[in-house]
């Protein structure tokens, strides 16, 4: 991406200046310890609760430090977004912020609280079908008509730097050395940016990626060595992690993780239900990945202290209440 003349690249500095370009605008996220979940897993586990942030999920942080950089000029032009609903509100949220207009282009199936979320920021929802239309060509198509501003959902230095921020706090907020850190993954730019923070603040601490089972296209391609996709699936539960393939940008970054787990729909399933009546917080499923790799023991928790990503919180009411219910039936 060009910035005044020059290309720039997603690096630690760059969060640095994204922490800055955030402060007052973005909420500073608890790190929250529970003694009922250390107990049950033999260890201390350090749960970075974007839940909380703005638009609820940790997307608002990227979507203001690239919108929140747009020249005044840019922003009468407005901006355009591609997101299954968690990027979709924070760019909406960040674009009413900073006073421009917000085309959102969400797939038919997304959750309706995602969908009214966009609305009630004052974005224009444009529809597509995930399965037959490209949301990268309607994107770029009302880009170059409008002369908009296309606010990528991961592949953009900016984005990247921006939700690296979350590692940043993470190690100013922690007060013991991390054993481990284990964040969702998707086009990847959330973990790209947590990793150029762990890089320079914790290099030998690793990072654990986590997929559900049947979307596991960053494992393949962690694996391969170069960007693949998964075989077609059924769907899943984690409408926010529903990406056919890492991102351009964010695979080289994401290459330094130490491994890739996957997860059921069952196993998050039961991670949202003890995040609602034990942790006593709203997750949605696909930013309770982190914490179902951890119960399900896919990561090992006992005797180590382990960071682990609530990404959001933005989970449809009717899914919600079926799940915490137990009366939700994974797909086979």
């Amino acid at each position: 991406m060009r910035l005044s003349g020059r290309m720039h690249t997603a690096s630690f500095a760059g969060v640095e200046d994204a922490a800055r370009q955030l402060l007052g605008h973005a909420v500073r996220t608890p790190l929250i310890e529970s003694p009922a979940l250390n107990e049950r897993v033999g260890g201390r586990v350090l749960l970075k609760a974007e839940t909380l942030q703005r638009a609820g999920a940790f997307k608002f942080r990227g979507a203001w430090n690239r919108i929140s950089r747009l020249t005044p000029d840019e922003l009468k032009r407005g901006v355009v977004a591609y997101s299954s609903g968690n990027h979709a509100q924070a760019v909406a949220c960040a674009g009413r912020m900073m006073g421009t207009h917000a085309i959102i282009i969400m797939p038919a199936d997304s959750p309706r609280v995602k969908v009214d979320g966009v609305i009630g920021f004052g974005g224009e929802v444009r529809m597509y079908d995930r399965y037959t239309e490209s949301r990268e060509a309607i994107g770029e198509e009302i880009a170059r008509t409008r002369g908009s501003i296309l606010v990528r959902p991961f592949d953009d230095p900016f984005v990247i730097e921006g939700q690296g921020t979350i590692g940043l706090e993470i190690m100013e907020q922690a007060d013991s050395p991390l054993d481990q850190l284990v964040c969702g993954a998707s086009g990847g730019g959330m973990i790209a940016g947590i990793n150029l923070a762990m890089a320079a603040l914790s290099p030998d601490t690793p990072v654990i990626a986590v997929e559900p089972r049947d979307y596991n296209d960053m494992q393949l391609s962690i694996a391969a060595g170069e960007r693949l996709t998964h075989a077609p699936a059924k769907g899943t539960i984690c409408d926010a992690l529903m990406t056919d393939r890492p991102g351009e940008l964010t695979f080289p970054v994401n290459r330094r993780v130490d491994r890739v787990e996957t997860v059921s729909d069952a196993e998050v399933a039961e991670a949202v239900r003890y995040a609602f009546h034990t942790l006593k917080l709203v997750v949605e499923p696909g930013g309770a990945v982190s914490l179902a790799a951890v119960l399900a023991g896919k990561v090992e928790a006992r005797d180590r202290t382990t960071a682990v990503i609530l990404s959001g919180g933005n989970v449809d009411p009717a899914l919600f209440a079926a799940i915490i219910e137990d009366r939700f039936i994974p797909i086979a």
